[in-house]
């Protein structure tokens, strides 16, 4: 245990002085903001609008659903790209650097590199995700007050689920590949397969890319808990599946 809270401040510290944890937190509160205000903003900037020839565009007034449909788009996106780029080096960054033969040496247990890392990421993620989440729902409700969600805990907890799931990528291929070439193309590679897999209607429900997005139907109440409810347990099995994964190689590797 002693080990494993050592490591976790140290992961904190460097966290603080590469500036990661400011930097995913400002994205997200930022994608916070954005999604209501574009959801508010963008109808009647455009309302009303003369392209020539009679053309004139008319927006039906916003709702609260577009600003959530804002929140999942642009986290399903923006927000994963930059937990991609945040976490690319959390493993592949100490195995090229060689920062962590001291203290493997000193006796520090190879699983508790891999646990304390993915619990680290796993936090600053969580809270990023509410904060930027907490905000969302702050404006919406300014904007439309009282609006009516349906299945609100797993629409938001499949998103969650899915950032999981790219963290013990990214380090599951930072073991494998020590590099960060190799840590990014396991995370992008699987996520292009699964988007183009994504195309065939049968594979949607399995799919964890469809977590990244689509559970606004949960939202909206167009599809039920039970819709999604195969992506989310196959993606929860796959982040269980690689995080000892990566435990199995870094016990094998030569560091």
């Amino acid at each position: 245990m002693k080990a494993f809270v050592a490591f976790f401040k140290k992961e904190f510290t460097e966290s603080l002085r590469s500036y990661r944890l400011v930097v995913l937190a400002v994205v997200f509160i930022f994608l916070g903001v954005l999604s209501p205000l574009v959801a508010k903003l963008m109808p009647e900037l455009f309302s009303g609008v003369d392209l020539g020839g009679g053309i004139v565009i008319t927006a039906p007034q916003p709702t609260a659903m577009d600003s959530w449909t804002q929140f999942f788009g642009n986290v399903g996106q923006m927000g994963m790209l930059a937990l991609i780029i945040t976490f690319s080096g959390i493993m592949a960054g100490e195995l090229s650097r060689g920062t962590l033969i001291n203290l493997l040496t000193k006796g520090m247990p190879r699983h508790t590199v891999i646990i304390s890392k993915f619990l680290f990421a796993s936090a600053l993620w969580t809270v990023s995700y509410l904060l930027c989440l907490g905000i969302c729902f702050a404006y919406t409700e300014y904007f439309w007050p009282q609006a009516a969600l349906s299945n609100a805990m797993p629409a938001f907890l499949s998103l969650w689920i899915f950032g999981e799931l790219l963290i013990t990528l990214l380090i599951f291929g930072g073991t494998l590949f020590g590099n960060l070439y190799g840590s990014l193309l396991l995370c992008l590679g699987p996520i292009l397969a699964l988007t183009l897999l994504n195309i065939i209607p049968a594979m949607q429900a399995y799919n964890p890319i469809s977590l990244a997005g689509n559970t606004i139907n949960l939202l909206d109440g167009s599809k039920e808990i039970a819709d999604f409810l195969p992506a989310m347990l196959i993606t929860g099995g796959m982040t269980v599946v690689l995080l000892v994964m990566s435990i199995v190689v870094f016990n094998k590797k030569q560091v």
